[in-house]
C-alpha cells in the first residue's frame, strides 16, 4: 500500500484508541462521582480515597487524549515546537490538585485514628465497594482489548521524514498509554477488593471500624507511589534533561562512526513531552570532505530519527578547522 493508504490506517486505528480512552475517562468520571457521594454518605473515607486513586487514572487518561488532541496541532510562529508541553503542564497540575485532596483526607484519618468519634454506614459503604470491584473490572476489559488492538505498533521504527516520524510517534505513545491505563486498572481493582473486605468487616464487626482510616493510609501511600515518578518525569522535561532511555555517550559514539565525520562540536537532546525527543548536533567534517556533506548530514539524520527515534533533530555541519586558542588576550597577560 501507498503511504495514503496506511496513514488513513493509521488515523482510524488512532480514532478506536480515542473512542476506548474517552469511553474509559467517562466511566471514571461517573463512577469517581459516584464514590465520593457514596463515600460522603458513608462516612467511609477508604470510599472516598478510593475515589482519589480513580482521580489519577482519570487524569492520566485526559492527559493521553489531550496529548492525541495537541499532536495534531501544527506548530504556529509564536509556539514553533507546537503545543506538546501543555500536557507536561496539565500533568503537574492534576498531581497537585491530587495532593492537596489526599492531605485533606489523610488529616481527616488521623482525627478518626485519635478519637474514633464517627460512625460509618456498612451497608452503602459494602454497596458502593461491591459496585467499585465490578467497575473496575469493566474498566480492565475496555483497556485491555484496546491494548491488545495496538499491540504490534511498539515495534514500529520511525521514518527519516518528519510527517511520518511525528505521526508515528505520537501512535506509539498513545499505545504505551493505553497499556498504562490497564496497568492502573488492575491496580485500582486490587484497591477496590481491599475496600470491599473494609466494607465487609466494618458491616459485620462494626467494632473494627478502624480498618477505614487504616485503609486510607494504605491508599494514600500507593497515590503518592503511583505520582511521583509523573512529578519526576515532568522535571526532567522541563528542564531539557536527556530522556532516561537515551545515552549522549552513545550518540556521539554512532555519530562519530559516519564515514567523514571529524568530532562533534556540540549536541544537545531534551524532549518535547513524554515521547517526542529532539536533538541537535553540530557536526565538523574531516579536512577535504566537504563536499560530502549532504550525504553526512543524511547518514547522521537517519540515524538520530530511525536508530534513536528522535521526533525532530536538526544537523549541522561545518568544514575542518584547527581548534585555535580560547584564552583571550586578556587571561593570557594576567596569567604572564
Amino acid at each position: 500500500p501507498c503511504g495514503g493508504c496506511s496513514s488513513r490506517r493509521e488515523r482510524s486505528k488512532q480514532r478506536g484508541v480515542k473512542k476506548r480512552l474517552a469511553l474509559a475517562a467517562l466511566l471514571y468520571l461517573l463512577f469517581m462521582t459516584g464514590e465520593l457521594i457514596g463515600g460522603y454518605v458513608a462516612n467511609s473515607l477508604a470510599i472516598m480515597t478510593d475515589a482519589l486513586h480513580m482521580l489519577t487514572d482519570l487524569s492520566g487518561i485526559i492527559l493521553t487524549l489531550l496529548a492525541l488532541w495537541l499532536s495534531a496541532k501544527s506548530p504556529t510562529t509564536r509556539f514553533t515546537f507546537g503545543f506538546h508541553r501543555f500536557e507536561v503542564l496539565s500533568a503537574i497540575i492534576s498531581v497537585l490538585l491530587v495532593y492537596i485532596l489526599m492531605a485533606f483526607l489523610l488529616y481527616e484519618a488521623v482525627q478518626r485514628t485519635i478519637h474514633m468519634d464517627y460512625e460509618i454506614n456498612g451497608d452503602i459503604m459494602l454497596i458502593t465497594a461491591a459496585v467499585g470491584v465490578a467497575v473496575n473490572l469493566i474498566m480492565g476489559f475496555l483497556l485491555n482489548q484496546s491494548g491488545h488492538l495496538h499491540s504490534h505498533s511498539h515495534s514500529h521504527i520511525p521514518q527519516s521524514s518528519s510527517p511520518n516520524t511525528a505521526y508515528s510517534s505520537s501512535h506509539g505513545h498513545s499505545s504505551l498509554a493505553v497499556r498504562a491505563a490497564f496497568v492502573h486498572a488492575l491496580g485500582d481493582l486490587v484497591q477496590s477488593i481491599g475496600v470491599l473486605v473494609a466494607a465487609y468487616i466494618i458491616r459485620f464487626k462494626p467494632e473494627y471500624k478502624i480498618a477505614d482510616p487504616i485503609c486510607t493510609y494504605v491508599f494514600s501511600i500507593l497515590v503518592v507511589l503511583t505520582t511521583v515518578r509523573i512529578l519526576c518525569d515532568t522535571g526532567v522535561i522541563i528542564l531539557e534533561g536527556v530522556p532516561k532511555h537515551l545515552s549522549v555517550d552513545r550518540i556521539k559514539e554512532d555519530l562519530l562512526k559516519i564515514e567523514d565525520v571529524y568530532s562533534i562540536e556540540d549536541l544537545n537532546v531534551w524532549s518535547l513531552t513524554a515521547g517526542k525527543t529532539a536533538a541537535i548536533v553540530h557536526l565538523q567534517l574531516v579536512p577535504g570532505s566537504s563536499s560530502k556533506w549532504e550525504e553526512v548530514q543524511s547518514k547522521a539524520r537517519q540515524l538520530l530519527l530511525n536508530t534513536f527515534g528522535m521526533y525532530k533533530c536538526s544537523v549541522q555541519l561545518q568544514s575542518y578547522k584547527q581548534e585555535a586558542s580560547k584564552t583571550c588576550a586578556s587571561c593570557q597577560s594576567s596569567s604572564a
